[in-house]
């Protein structure tokens, strides 16, 4: 299946009202799961924080002549499993600029690693699985990486780089993100 941000069809990102709100319905529902499972990431005893979630935003292009620029909202959080290593996973929103309301649902999960996990500023690599839907869906990865500077114990903010692909027929999604991080 082709992904849903370059569908030939001409009405394809005007369908039906209905998929639309079923999509947001799923959207909110993960963003809850989200919250929960980072609420419980807190609640470890251990003095290293264990999880942490975030909100970006975040403007970006498809890879070849780059003439479609995107920008992307969303959400997500991720936890430590052992020794920097963790897993993640976000739901957002893909647009092109040009027609906001033709955009996509765009959830991603995966592992990571934190380096200088005891410092206010902390790099990290990721990568992974992503899925665009959009009266269908297209399955691909996602890799990427950035820095949490942690402003406050519990507050901070993301800065990242992030490439979706999802064929081998489909340009690149490169994006630069800047969200606001809380554990």
């Amino acid at each position: 299946m082709e992904c849903p941000l370059h569908s030939t069809e001409g009405n394809a990102f005007k369908q039906n009202s209905i998929i639309g709100e079923t999509m947001m319905r799923k959207m909110l529902l993960a963003a809850i799961l989200l919250t929960v499972v980072q609420g419980v990431a807190m609640a470890q005893s251990s003095g290293e924080k264990k999880g942490w979630g975030y909100v970006f935003a975040g403007a970006g292009a498809s890879a070849g002549d780059f003439s479609t620029n995107y920008f992307q909202v969303g959400g997500g959080g991720e936890g430590l499993l052992n020794n920097g290593f963790g897993m993640g996973a976000e739901i957002g929103y893909l647009a092109p600029f040009r027609s906001g309301g033709n955009g996509i649902a765009l959830f991603s999960s995966g592992p990571s690693y934190h380096f200088n996990r005891s410092s206010k500023l902390v790099p990290f690599v990721t990568g992974g699985y992503s899925a665009a839907f959009r009266n269908g869906a297209s399955h691909g990865g996602h890799f990427g990486g950035g820095v949490h500077y942690w402003m406050k114990d519990h507050v901070g903010l993301r800065f990242e780089v992030r490439d979706h692909v999802f064929s081998s027929d489909s340009p690149h999604l490169f994006q630069f993100r800047v969200g606001l991080s809380f554990r």
